[in-house]
């Protein structure tokens, strides 16, 4: 037997495993060492087996040093943590592998930046997160962007987990979470990270939120503002002021216009998310691969599909002023908030920082320099150092 051959370890980690996670799931992950040797561990309804050898078309490749493989299967290493690392490359379905590696006991359970993975039923939707940090510590709340997974949330978690217990959910129709036929608009979302959050926290939970998951933070604030001790807005996807003039052709295309089969071409998704970032070099090209891999997924598949646009659609038609419109509400917001922005994004303009200064004065906003839509991968210790000082500033909520 080779060192740190995966069989014995896998199989040991394995048996007896079945994990309602991965309940629906009939799939193939392949841990290679490259030309050193394979390892196919093959999932059918919930259950796993484990051999040698790799399968024609792995749903999910890990790749790694044969030491570093062993070691997070193990519980020895946080498979997180290595692909943040650079010390392993995962391709295929990301979530599949954080659902795995989630699963897998740590064997070192003082170590609060270990990330496992959890599922609950939160406004009747089955919804994949993942946790890190004390039980019994103030929670915080991660949520991705449009079209993204939990996974673009990881950087955060070991710089806050330290103090604080982390989770990063899957929103509807992303990653590992159900996909359902509702409107995707800020309301719903809002709604049902509410329900995530009572579902998940003992106490009241600071939300921080990318893009999408800033503008479902703040409805989550705006209207349910004692379920949120604090938000924390990285590049919100605020309602448009202007460009406004495809409303009312976009009102009248249906979300079910995206059950029309398509083919989403992979090379212009990843020209798309590397326009997202100021300096594409700051990432390794191992991760955007990663995200692509599940972007294309999610994309091709239809209930995914019609959650993805669906959202969308709603981001252009959310209302910006009137009754009920965001820019109006907004000075309402009771939860105290951090507004990070970026000069150079592309998508959400940074110039929208001084309307949300004359909404909420109370408020902090910075927009960082040289910075996309993703501060929370592009600049990681600059974003977790000012949501750090944001946490620690936070009253001590009474008893």
């Amino acid at each position: 037997m080779v060192d740190n051959d995966l069989l014995p370890l896998l199989e040991h980690r394995l048996k007896g495993l079945y994990s309602p996670l991965l309940a629906d799931v009939d799939a193939t992950m392949l841990f290679t060492a490259g030309g050193l040797a394979n390892w196919t561990v093959e999932f059918e309804s919930g259950r796993a087996s484990v051999r040698r050898g790799a399968p024609p078309r792995p749903t999910t490749t890990v790749r790694g040093r044969p030491d570093v493989l062993a070691a997070i299967v193990s519980g020895r290493m946080s498979g997180v943590q290595a692909f943040l690392d650079g010390r392993v490359v995962v391709r295929g379905w990301l979530a599949l592998a954080l659902q795995l590696d989630g699963l897998f006991p740590s064997e070192l359970p003082d170590d609060p930046t270990r990330t496992y993975t959890r599922s609950v039923r939160a406004g009747g939707i089955e919804t994949f997160y993942l946790e890190a940090g004390p039980v019994d510590a103030p929670p915080v709340v991660l949520v991705h962007g449009l079209g993204a997974t939990n996974a673009s949330m990881l950087p955060l978690i070991p710089a806050l987990s330290q103090h604080h217990r982390v989770i990063a959910p899957d929103l509807p129709g992303h990653g590992g979470t159900q996909a359902t036929s509702a409107a995707h608009a800020a309301r719903f979302l809002g709604d049902w990270l509410i329900a995530f959050v009572r579902e998940t926290c003992d106490r009241p939970a600071v939300l921080i939120g990318n893009s999408l998951g800033g503008r479902t933070a703040l409805e989550a604030g705006l209207n349910s503002p004692d379920d949120v001790a604090g938000l924390v807005l990285l590049c919100p996807a605020v309602a448009f002021r202007k460009l406004r003039q495809f409303v009312p052709f976009v009102r009248v295309v249906p979300d079910e216009v995206a059950s029309i089969p398509i083919r989403f071409p992979r090379t212009m998704a990843l020209r798309g998310l590397r326009q997202m970032f100021a300096d594409q070099s700051r990432l390794p090209a191992a991760w955007y691969e990663a995200a692509v891999d599940e972007f294309v997924r999610i994309i091709n598949n239809r209930a995914n599909r019609l959650a993805v646009f669906s959202a969308l659609r709603h981001i252009y038609l959310d209302e910006p002023f009137g009754q009920g419109g965001f820019w109006d509400r907004l000075p309402g917001l009771r939860p105290p908030a951090l507004f990070l922005w970026g000069d150079r994004d592309v998508l959400v303009p940074p110039g929208f920082s001084r309307f949300v200064e004359q909404a909420l004065p109370s408020a902090r906003s910075i927009v960082l320099r040289d910075c996309g839509h993703v501060p929370q991968f592009e600049h990681p210790e600059l974003t977790a150092r000012l949501v750090n000082e944001f946490l620690d500033a936070l009253p001590v909520p009474a008893e």
